[in-house]
């Protein structure tokens, strides 16, 4: 009898064993957004319900509901499209649109008198919201501690104002916890965080809370300000696409996730004025 050797390139009948090559995800030079498909969903902060994230023309992001709608149940303000990854306002001629989250969030005020289908799909993303947080698998966020309330060493901002690109823009976390949005060789997302010691960093500084462009004047107030404009071009330009300093020097690698930055608007996002520097508060002794 002969041995029945195995061999390593075939099956123990013989037939070839073949081996799919893992594709990896790519985004295309010519696309206008950087972000991966897979990293465009995310969940409420609010209620824990899906969302779909996009950007819109204007580089800001917009959180959507999954599905689409009828474009007859839908106010015409709410409606929009997609458009080679890009969310644009109003609808496209079809019979089907989008509608931002914030409109159907249960936790929400809504916008716009709804009709009675956009209610009945409200009634049921709170009836889902509240499973998820009887199961717990989502828990609500804890409600803002005032200002007044806040000892003489926390008052660091939650939410700090940052200076870049001759701009103001509102983080969505504090400093030390904003991380870079790209994607590892092993496609998760980096785990880098903005602020290292190794990078060059910026200073608070108190800044005038000028108004922009056609909003109503505001009174003359300083504000504490993170400022990075002294850093060289390169610098701000990193901190303004939220990559380390690895992923900065690669820009074929895509995005995992939006970057949490919004345009600061002192009428809007007048909470998140301080007008006392973080060191300046923390640095002072407290009483006995």
């Amino acid at each position: 009898m002969c041995p029945n050797t195995a061999y390593i390139g075939r099956h123990w009948d013989g037939s070839p064993r073949t081996t799919r090559a893992h594709r990896p995800l790519r985004v295309a030079d010519t696309s206008p957004s950087r972000l991966l498909r897979c990293g465009q969903s995310a969940r409420c902060r609010l209620c824990g319900n899906r969302v779909d994230l996009y950007q819109r023309t204007d580089r800001r992001p917009i959180a959507l509901h999954p599905a689409e709608l009828a474009v007859a149940h839908i106010p015409a303000p709410c409606r929009w499209h997609l458009s080679c990854g890009i969310a644009h306002p109003y609808g496209d001629g079809s019979d089907w649109c989008r509608i931002p989250h914030d409109v159907l969030c249960p936790h929400r005020t809504a916008p716009t008198p709804l009709s009675p289908p956009l209610r009945a799909l409200r009634r049921q993303l709170a009836v889902r919201s509240r499973r998820l947080i009887d199961t717990g698998a989502f828990h609500p966020p804890a409600p803002p501690v005032p200002a007044c309330e806040q000892s003489a060493g926390s008052r660091r901002p939650a939410l700090p104002v940052v200076q870049l690109l001759l701009g103001r823009y509102l983080a969505d976390r504090p400093l030390e916890e904003i991380r870079c949005v790209a994607q590892t060789r092993q496609r998760y997302r980096c785990s880098q965080r903005l602020l290292t010691p190794d990078a060059a960093a910026g200073s608070w500084r108190l800044l005038p809370a000028g108004p922009q462009r056609g909003q109503l004047a505001l009174p003359a107030v300083l504000m504490a300000v993170y400022d990075l404009g002294r850093l060289p071009y390169a610098e701000q330009l990193r901190w303004r696409t939220q990559r380390c300093t690895v992923h900065a020097a690669a820009p074929d690698a895509a995005d995992l996730a939006l970057a949490g930055w919004q345009v600061f608007d002192p009428l809007l996002h007048a909470e998140h004025i301080h007008t006392r520097l973080p060191h300046a508060a923390a640095s002072r002794p407290q009483e006995a």
